[in-house]
């Protein structure tokens, strides 16, 4: 037996929402943390005095009772831990793990007990069911029942309003009606807020950003009173989660939230925070409403009676002494401009983001904390509106995104070094890391807007293509497509106009034959275009090779599909590809390197048997083929061109037509068309020459 118990995937009932987390029985203690919200249950081992094992709806589940009165149930065990727990219990609680059986038949009638915080309902002995007293909200009484009221939680499906109690008069003891000992029962133990007594000390006129307006609060032992012109709120310390005090980014002024679970509600509205806005400047002298020795019993030493200082230093302190929960402050961050926030915008409000040393809060509209340990990742992106910004994108474990938008580009070395330093999950590491130093370069200009995810396409299609060409035959180049020749060809036959134009002025040539060439060379023009499309045909691959490998998501796919359709019956193919992709983003980094070394091992069996078809010659034929037909290609075109000039002397053009070529060669004419011919016929002239050393058969039709 060792010195703790872990259990995951726990279930702790709260006002009817089953919330998940992790339970932990150590020797001293017994700590439940909830992954909804992180908050914590500490209960010392020294004040344990009931533990009951009961078979519920999620399993079996175990009742926890201290001496300070409080219960605690937890759900979610199978029955084989049952053996385990009463060891470990009897060995370190010197307490009896005892199970509790409860009854089934049904019926609504039976005998109500008061037992600590909670109401049991027996039926021959057993309980049937059990009401927690700390979820009743109104108790009414009429002639011979009792209607109990429950607060709400808007995470329940299903939520229970109300129930009535009959309670039968007694005979026995006629002083008291049986119908309000019952009430002044629940009622003890109820969280019925009622404002009896004065208030230990008031704050009048406090700024509030939500519920927006003036309030002034009133401070009672158990809960807090908002007191405003329209609205009023009760929030009893219990619903206090966490406490911040945050500075403005100007320097002159505090923030100070207050998480709440449940939230206060006005109407369909809820708050989950509850704000204050204070001026650093802003001093109070405050004297609470109790004794020097009631201050000192109370809070031991962190109140005292008469206390002054600034008014966001009191309100703190205050809160804190009574709600036992520390302060969260910002920690070491610094920004581009020395403050400890962010300016960023948050569904088309602006507000301030805090990286805080566990997590990220933002102010104000609408508030939103986020810890480290539910972000699934973190992602930088460039800004949709402008190039001088960056959106940063944080993605929860649970499937919900969060873009915070119109971060100066300045922010980004530090939010990313902080982000990094935290150990964070990076989603665009890999293409991102040089943006830290080059973040300079995409605020040349406000009209070009980054698409992200586009980028991380294009950089893997690039790694792509470069595994491609390392599969197709060396020697070989893609020469199908050459932006340049099109226009090369447009300004040919622009040119070949102009050409003829001016050799028939020179020459002294007619309309009609200078009609005819323009139309023989703009026919020539076409012919060629017609015989280089073949040219622009992609190069077959290789079908004798051997097959190239599978990536690490491929493998893993192909080993997961079976299982995702079993799991998600009915699913199409597109869905079953989003699912997949989904999957494979949460896989962890062990996981994936088990299917990158698979592709890795892949790809080198690839490339060895790759090496071993060159070496025997495989894929030799396909690109012999090509180079005879370009070779031949280039015999025919040389022909044709002999063939065009022989029929220019035949109409007469003879040396007039090749002088006027020279003319034009020689113009002192700077217009494009001229330079453009030039650079063409030097073009031509090269390939002549090529065509010469090349292909000697060629040449020596040339002679004859």
């Amino acid at each position: 037996m060792g010195d703790t118990l872990e259990f995951n995937e726990i279930y702790q009932e709260v006002k009817g929402s089953w919330n998940d987390g992790r339970l932990r029985f150590s020797k001293q203690n017994v700590v439940y943390k909830s992954s909804k919200t992180g908050k914590v249950d500490n209960i010392p081992a020294g004040e344990l005095n009931l533990a009951q094992w009961r078979r519920v709806c999620l399993g079996h589940g175990i009742k926890l009772g201290t001496s300070t009165g409080h219960i605690y149930k937890y759900d979610g065990f199978r029955d084989t831990d049952l053996e385990k727990i009463s060891e470990f219990f009897k060995a370190n609680y010197k307490v009896e793990l005892t199970e509790k059986d409860m009854c089934v038949k049904g019926w609504n009638w039976g005998t109500a007990k008061f037992t600590g915080p909670l109401l049991l309902f027996d039926v021959n002995e057993s309980t049937a069911f059990e009401v927690p007293l700390s979820n009743v909200s109104q108790c009414a009484t009429g002639k011979n029942e009792v209607t109990l009221e429950f607060h709400q939680n808007d995470d329940t499906e299903v939520s229970l309003m109300e129930v009535r109690f009959y309670v039968p008069p007694s005979q026995a003891d006629e002083r008291q009606d049986p119908v309000e000992a019952f009430a002044q029962n629940v009622l003890s133990k109820a969280d019925v807020i009622q404002a009896t007594g004065d208030a230990v000390c008031i704050f009048k006129e406090l700024q509030c950003l939500t519920p927006r307006g003036r309030y002034d609060i009133r401070i009672y032992p158990t809960f807090l009173h908002l007191h405003g012109k329209t609205f009023d709120y009760k929030i009893p310390y219990t619903t206090v989660l966490r406490l911040f005090l945050l500075p403005h980014k100007d320097q002159r002024q505090m923030f100070f939230v207050i998480s709440l679970d449940p939230p206060i509600k006005q109407g369909q509205t809820r708050y989950h925070f509850l704000i204050l806005l204070f001026s650093k400047e802003e001093d109070i002298n405050l004297t609470l409403n109790m004794s020097e020795e009631d201050v000192e019993r109370r809070f031991e030493g962190k109140l005292s009676k008469n206390m002054s200082g600034s008014l966001y230093e009191m309100v703190s302190r205050v809160m804190k002494a009574l709600v036992n929960r520390k302060i969260t402050v910002p920690g070491n961050f610094q920004g581009h401009s020395g403050a400890q926030c962010i300016t960023c915008s948050y569904k088309a409000s602006s507000g301030l983001l805090y990286p805080l040393e566990r997590g990220f809060i933002y102010v104000h509209k609408p508030p939103v904390h986020l810890r480290f340990e539910e972000i699934s990742c973190v992602n930088f992106a460039r800004g949709t509106t402008t190039t001088r910004s960056f959106d940063f994108e944080i993605e929860t474990k649970q499937g919900n995104q969060y873009t915070f938008s119109s971060i100066e580009r300045e922010e980004y070395g530090k939010l990313f070094d902080f982000v990094n330093a935290k150990k964070l999950n990076i989603k665009n590491r890999g293409f991102k890391e040089g943006m830290k130093g080059k973040i300079d370069e995409y605020s040349d200009s406000d009209d070009d807007q980054h698409d992200a995810y586009l980028e991380r396409m294009k950089a893997e299609g690039k790694i792509r293509e470069e595994g491609n060409d390392s599969d197709e035959s060396d020697g070989e180049s893609d020469e199908s497509f050459n932006p340049g020749e099109e226009d090369d060809d447009i300004a040919e036959e622009y040119d070949s106009n102009a050409s003829a134009s001016d050799s028939s002025d020179e020459g002294g040539e007619s309309e009609d034959e200078s009609a005819k060439k323009k139309k023989a060379k703009k026919a020539k023009v076409v012919k060629e275009k017609k015989e280089r499309k073949p040219r622009k045909e992609k190069k077959q691959k290789d079908t004798g090779g051997p097959k190239r490998p599978m990536s690490a998501y491929m493998l893993w796919l192909n080993s997961s599909r079976e299982r995702i359709k079993s799991e998600n019956p009915g699913i199409s193919i597109t869905e079953i590809s989003k699912k997949a992709g989904e999957m494979w983003r949460q896989l962890g980094r062990e996981e994936k390197e088990e299917w990158e070394t698979k592709a890795g091992e892949a790809k080198r069996q690839y490339d060895k048997a790759k090496k071993e078809y060159k070496e025997s010659g495989g894929g030799s034929t396909s690109s012999s083929k090509k180079e005879s037909k370009k070779s031949g290609g280039k015999k025919e075109e040389k022909k044709r061109k002999s063939a065009g000039g022989d029929k220019d002397k035949e109409r007469g053009g003879g040396n007039d037509s090749f002088k006027s070529r020279e003319f034009i060669e020689t113009s002192e004419s700077s217009s494009d068309s001229d330079h453009k011919s030039k650079s063409k016929r030097k073009k031509e002239s090269d390939d002549e020459e090529e065509e010469a050393v090349s292909t000697p058969a060629s040449s020596e039709e040339e002679s004859d």
